[in-house]
């Protein structure tokens, strides 16, 4: 199992997490996806993986996004032995004591989501206007989309190998807020089974968020965008679909 966490200024972040981490998971190896970040980041995750065989690092230059972060290291892992991939913040949003119920719920789904909206999960230290939002925008994309998972937004996230090896991940071009959804619905059109697992989401302490108001927006008008494809039957690059007769 290899976990992907991309890091772009997260210095006082990102030990605490590995080390959380490990603790919940010994056996599992961490991709370090550092973006070239100035406040010393990259170094902190070169000296983790010099102690530890199970830390991996892959620098890249420059702020390249969230998604772009998540892809080259879902291709770092295709490209060897891992079978399970997970993706999880740096910031500690995304508790690593839940990782084996979400792995566990493996046995019967090919994408396990971590979960804040169904029973037993729960948001902390959100603003009241944050939540509202992100439950918004969830709300709009499962009707947008036709779907039926209920955090479509989240980042944390466990794919079995056979899921990323069989989307077209060179494809994938939207990013951050918009990443994840895409993720998921192509997860869901290509008939792989999705569950969902209930954490407690909490705002990070440390550092800043990333999430802005524009990128919430262009989330939106793309979600919308593929909804209305896929009810007139257009494929991504704006052709009709192929039909088969029955």
């Amino acid at each position: 199992m290899l976990v992907v966490i991309p890091t772009y200024n997260e210095k006082d972040n990102l030990l605490p997490i590995v080390r959380r981490l490990h603790a919940a998971v010994p056996a599992t190896d961490v991709l370090v996806v550092d973006d070239g970040s100035p406040d010393g980041t990259g170094e902190i995750a070169d000296g983790l993986a010099a102690e530890d065989s199970r830390v991996k690092v892959m620098h890249r230059q420059g702020k390249g996004g969230l998604g772009a972060a998540y892809l080259a290291g879902f291709a770092w892992a295709l490209d060897r032995d891992y079978q399970v991939i997970v993706q999880m913040d740096a910031d500690g949003s995304h508790p690593p004591e839940t990782l084996p119920a979400m792995l566990d719920r493996l046995a019967d789904a090919d994408l396990v989501i971590g979960s804040r909206y169904v029973p037993g999960g729960s948001v902390v230290n959100w603003p009241k206007h944050r939540e509202f939002l992100s439950r918004g925008g969830n709300l709009y994309s499962r009707l947008a989309l036709g779907v039926g998972i209920r955090d479509i937004t989240a980042g944390y996230r466990v794919f079995r190998r056979t899921v990323l090896s069989e989307l077209a991940l060179d494809e994938v071009q939207s990013q951050g807020y918009c990443f994840q959804i895409d993720m998921a619905w192509r997860t869901v059109r290509d008939g792989f089974r999705v569950a969902e697992v209930a954490i407690t989401f909490t705002e990070r302490e440390r550092g800043d968020s990333k999430m802005n108001g524009s990128i919430v927006r262009e989330a939106l008008w793309q979600v919308a965008m593929w909804g209305v494809r896929s009810r007139l039957g257009i494929g991504s690059d704006g052709r009709p679909k192929d039909t088969v007769s029955a």
